[in-house]
């Protein structure tokens, strides 16, 4: 079984599942792999199909090579692509795309066989076109009688639109045999309830500190002490941890630390100007990042009140022991919750700028309440 799935970290309940369909002889047409990004559930879909085609003779090894590099006639890819220039409803989903958007592609589908945790980074591709939906027609009508099970695989499926969830749900009602679908999404509540029901479910669990350090070693050849240090703050995903290495961690530590510092002091002018990092390009991203350090530091603050001294921000234990000796009764659960809620309605559009005022003036309404208390 370990050799059998090879590479997948913390999914010892969708393994064990998988396995008894497989020794069933029992595959269901359609699964749906939901979870955040990043803990495997590409590289558990290629694993699947390279087990439930699995052979005792030689050519195995070949038929393995194809599968784990997400080609077919074993495996048909699906995942958002941008939009060309004159395209339209009639033409295929590369036709109208240029010679630079196919060579980017090609690079970022190598990448992902080469590492399958790697994450596609195809610029300007938001959409998964029904014309990749309809292509999956032509990958049906080709027979392969010495092929056990054929996958298709359609990564992200919440991107596809209206359309191309109408045209493949076409194909879900109608499953020809030796034919299986896997969608895989973090975002599932985006997908028609028709195709859910069609589809067997499996959630996978975010990953642990070690399996997101080691991911990161093995992997993307992360250094060890970078990995183990910014594990803990990537929400067990493999995609959230190199979002932080990409945007300096260390140097993201720092600016959180300053932040909180300007803004309990009430110092908004300073604690504006070192947003201004998290506010180049209008990037929602680094936005989310830095609300989740500063709820993972404040949790760091309830940590060191009951004794625990497994901090996250292991860096600056000594911030944290300092904060607590001056506001050791604040109750800080309700700015908790609070910042969450931010960090929640990014998502609609609010202005960055609006949300980096609101989460300054939280901060520093949380050591004025004991300010004004000590002066009654």
């Amino acid at each position: 079984m370990k050799n059998r799935w090879n590479g997948i970290y913390g999914q010892q309940s969708i393994i064990e599942i998988l396995e008894k369909l497989i020794s069933s002889s029992s595959i269901p047409h359609a699964f749906l792999f939901t979870g955040i990004e990043g803990i495997g559930k590409e590289l558990t879909a290629i694993r699947f199909t390279e087990s439930v085609n699995e052979t005792n003779n030689s050519d195995f090894d070949r038929i393995r090579k194809i599968i784990s590099s997400f080609s077919e006639p074993y495996v048909k890819y699906i995942y958002p692509l941008p939009r060309g220039k004159n395209e339209n409803d009639d033409s295929g989903p590369f036709e109208k795309l240029s010679q630079d958007d196919l060579d980017n592609i090609k690079e970022q589908v190598q990448r992902k066989v080469q590492n399958p945790y790697y994450r596609l980074d195809i610029e300007k591709a938001n959409v998964i076109k029904k014309s990749s939906i309809k292509d999956i027609k032509k990958f049906l009508s080709m027979s392969f009688s010495d092929i056990k099970f054929r996958t298709v695989l359609i990564s992200d499926a919440h991107f596809m639109n209206e359309e191309a969830q109408n045209a493949l749900l076409k194909n879900l009602e109608e499953p020809p045999e030796g034919v299986i679908f896997i969608l895989t999404t973090p975002y599932p509540g985006l997908l028609r309830e028709t195709i859910k029901s069609r589809c067997w479910a499996l959630n996978f669990k975010p990953l642990n500190n070690y399996e997101i350090k080691e991911i990161l070693v093995n992997y993307f050849k992360i250094e060890e002490n970078l990995a183990e240090s910014v594990a803990p703050f990537s929400n067990g995903s493999v995609t959230n941890a190199l979002d932080l290495i990409d945007n300096d961690f260390y140097f993201l530590l720092d600016k959180t630390i300053s932040i909180l510092r300007y803004s309990f002091a009430r110092k908004y002018h300073s604690a504006l100007e070192e947003m201004s990092f998290f506010l180049k390009e209008n990037s929602a991203d680094l936005m989310r990042i830095l609300i989740q350090m500063i709820i993972i530091w404040l949790n760091d603050i309830q940590k060191n009140r009951i004794g625990n001294q497994n901090y996250f921000f292991s860096k600056y234990s000594e911030t944290l022991e300092k904060f607590n000796s001056k506001f050791h009764e604040l109750e800080i659960n309700e700015t908790v919750v609070k910042l969450d809620y931010l960090n929640t309605v990014i998502k609609n559009n609010v202005n960055l700028n609006l949300i980096a005022s609101n989460i300054i003036f939280e901060l520093s309404a949380l050591t004025d309440t004991k300010i004004k208390s000590r002066l009654n």
